[in-house]
């Protein structure tokens, strides 16, 4: 196939750079660390990092998606794990995990009403969010952590909320349940995208949101709906990895609002808005929770992930815009 060839492909899959990159990245990792990185139990552990941080992804994604941006999933996902962890231990896990996902959708909506109602811009509400969601985490645990012990970890909620694996074969010691959570996010937002209305208003919106308006999208409520799906996301992430963990404390969550972002960014969403690839957002959260590993394996400080996590978004950036502009030359 010429490269010619490809240009229409690259048009249509703004995700295949990231693709490759994960391609490259697999093969020099297992080349480069002697076998310490391409093992089973650390496959597994980049499953589940994924899982959580992917569910979250999933949901800034659509927020990109409009146009606008919600950094405070971070202080949402954390809230969320120390709401679950609180009333876990009161009340049933399915109830608990039910009320720190409800506590996800009101901070979505806290922060989709002030974007669509004052016209703030989402970065600056956002932010003040993740500042205020944040250090309420801190004052409630008062630098204690909240934690369920692991006798009372047994029942059927806890597994399936990110409390266990699932498909143990072998040496392999399983896929987190948090995963299947991630794959049927995936599925039901995709549905959502591709053969529904919101996923035409959504990407109408974030393209041009006077013209959506022109021709009846509700552009206000379609960013209303994408800032509430996004905080349901990441408070349910915070319920997995909670489950997964069973303890929190009040930095739980810190810096993945920068992942969530970095890998949007890395998977081909457009961070004006009107594109964005779930699946290569998704990709875009294994190749950092991949690289996180390999650092971890390799001994490197990890102060040194959040150096390369700044290399890798600016050089995304700048590597899908000229990928694009080579895609459009006839």
């Amino acid at each position: 196939m010429s490269l010619a060839a490809l240009k229409p492909i690259i048009r249509k899959h703004s995700e295949i750079g990231i693709f490759l990159v994960a391609v490259f990245l697999v093969l020099f990792f297992v080349a480069t660390s002697e076998g310490r990185w391409n093992n089973a139990y650390n496959i597994s552990t980049i499953l589940q990092v994924t899982a959580t941080l992917g569910l979250m992804t999933l949901g800034v994604a659509l927020v990109i998606g409009t146009g606008e941006i919600d950094i405070s999933v971070g202080s949402t996902f954390g809230m969320a794990a120390l709401i679950y962890l609180f009333l876990a231990v009161r009340v049933d896990p399915a109830m608990a995990a039910f009320a720190a996902v409800a506590a996800g959708a009101a901070i979505g909506a806290f922060n989709g009403l002030l974007v669509t109602r004052t016209g703030t811009p989402s970065l600056i509400v956002t932010l003040g969010s993740l500042m205020i969601f944040r250090g309420l985490a801190i004052a409630l645990t008062s630098g204690f952590a909240f934690s369920v012990p692991y006798k009372d970890r047994g029942a059927l909620s806890y597994f399936i909320l990110g409390g266990d694996n699932l498909f143990r074969i072998g040496t392999f010691p399983g896929v987190n349940t948090g995963f299947l959570w991630l794959i049927a996010g995936l599925v039901i937002l995709s549905i959502a995208l591709k053969l529904m209305p919101f996923g035409n208003h959504l990407l109408a919106a974030g393209g041009s949101a006077a013209s959506a308006h022109s021709r009846g999208v509700r552009v206000d409520r379609v960013k209303l709906r994408a800032f509430i799906i996004c905080g349901v996301l990441a408070g349910l992430a915070g319920v997995l990895e909670a489950g997964k963990l069973g303890s929190a404390d009040g930095s739980m969550g810190r810096m993945m609002e920068l992942q969530a972002t970095a890998s949007c960014v890395l998977g081909g969403c457009l961070l004006a808005g009107g594109r964005i690839s779930l699946v290569g957002a998704l990709m875009g959260t294994f190749v950092l929770s991949s690289i996180q590993s390999y650092l971890v394996v390799r001994a490197i400080p990890p102060q040194w992930f959040i150096v390369l996590l700044g290399l890798i978004v600016v050089l995304a950036a700048l590597g899908d815009r000229k990928l694009r502009q080579w895609a459009l030359k006839r």
